[in-house]
C-alpha cells in the first residue's frame, strides 16, 4: 500500500514539477529567438570577417588560404588580399602562390574573389609591383 502512496506522490510531484517548468521553457525559447535576432542584426567583427572568408574561399578554390595580406572596410562590406598556396613544391621555396582579392559584403558573406598575383613562395616582390 505504501507504494502506492509513494508512486501518486511522486506523479503528484512530477506534474507540478513540469507545470512550473513550462513557462520556464517559453521564456528561454523567447530568450533564445532575441539572442539570434540580435546576432543576425549585428555587424560581424573584423576577425570573424577573416576567419569566414578564409573559409569560404579554401571551400570554393580547394586551395589552402595561407594569410590575408590586406584587410578593409568598404561602403558594400569587406576587400580582403588572401595569400593562398596554389601548387606545392619541392623544396617549399619553389611552392607557387597565388594573391587574391576578395570581397565580401556588409554580413561576411563572400560576394567574388580574383587572383591578381602569381609567385614562387621564396621571391620576394619587385619593387613597385603591387
Amino acid at each position: 500500500m505504501s507504494n502506492t502512496n509513494n508512486t501518486s506522490e511522486s506523479q503528484d510531484s512530477q506534474q507540478s514539477s513540469r507545470k512550473s517548468q513550462k513557462p520556464h521553457n517559453s521564456q528561454n525559447s523567447q530568450n533564445s529567438q532575441d539572442s539570434q535576432k540580435s546576432q543576425a542584426s549585428r555587424k560581424p567583427r573584423p576577425m570573424e570577417v577573416l576567419r569566414e572568408a578564409r573559409a569560404q574561399l579554401a571551400e570554393l578554390t580547394g586551395m589552402t588560404a595561407e594569410s590575408v595580406s590586406s584587410f578593409e572596410q568598404t561602403e558594400d562590406g569587406w576587400s580582403l588580399e588572401v595569400e593562398v598556396l596554389e601548387l606545392e613544391r619541392v623544396p617549399d621555396t619553389m611552392s607557387l602562390m597565388g594573391s587574391y582579392v576578395v570581397e565580401l559584403d556588409s554580413e561576411g558573406q563572400l560576394t567574388g574573389y580574383r587572383r591578381v598575383k602569381r609567385y614562387e613562395r621564396g621571391r620576394a616582390d619587385v619593387r613597385g609591383s603591387r
